[in-house]
């Protein structure tokens, strides 16, 4: 699977939104990413919500990697292209 830069973006933004409904119903207040699962554990009586709140925090994980990953390759080809030694007439 194949997937843009853009709906990389886009699929961060939407987990990001659903983490931070049961960071607020949970009152999450981590003081370090460190703390996060530890912090969820105590708090997040609901064992289905926990579980999601997981899920998101890998799959945000995954794509944050995978957009930054795009986003050097564009940088890379952008200064390639921009950089005059590299046009061999």
């Amino acid at each position: 699977m194949n997937i843009s830069f853009a709906q990389a973006q886009q699929k961060l933004e939407e987990i990001t939104a659903e983490m931070l409904v049961l960071i607020r119903q949970y009152g999450l207040d981590a003081e370090s990413p460190f703390d996060v699962i530890a912090v969820a554990r105590r708090k997040i009586d609901n064992q289905q919500d926990y579980v999601r709140f997981l899920e998101l925090s890998l799959e945000g994980r995954i794509y944050g990697e995978y957009a930054d990953a795009l986003q050097k390759q564009m940088d890379r080809q952008a200064s390639e292209t921009d950089d005059p030694s590299n046009n061999i007439h």
